[in-house]
């Protein structure tokens, strides 16, 4: 069972790296899906990629987990809710799978969370 858990946590560590990175390398073309109300476009999406990398180092060397993995539920709950539901309401079908993702990538850290937790 333990090592389903380690396998989990580096499979669940792997797209937030990638999204990184993404991130990093594309910051320019996704300025643009940071919310008009929300001023700096390009600098949060450099903060938000720097932050998916350092939650999945922090995954992968369990190394503050825990509050690792509460923050990533933040910031994805924070795009469920600023990015993919105005999309949706605003008539995107398409947001509709970000949304889903980011609810269960969400999901999935809050239990990761649940593991990491000091009584």
């Amino acid at each position: 069972m333990k090592n389903l858990k380690s396998i989990g946590r580096y499979l669940f560590a792997v797209p937030f790296g990638i999204f990184g990175l993404m991130h990093l390398m594309s910051a320019n073309d996704m300025a643009g899906m940071v919310p008009s109300f929300v001023p700096g476009g390009v600098f949060w999406v450099y903060v938000t990629g720097l932050a998916l990398i350092a939650a999945a180092v922090s995954f992968a060397i369990q190394k503050h987990t825990y509050l690792a993995a509460l923050l990533t539920a933040a910031l994805m709950l924070v795009f469920v809710f600023t990015v993919h539901l105005p999309g949706l309401i605003g008539g995107n079908m398409m947001a509709m799978g970000g949304l889903l993702k980011d609810l269960g990538l969400a999901g999935a850290a809050l239990m990761l969370a649940s593991d990491y937790q000091q009584d």
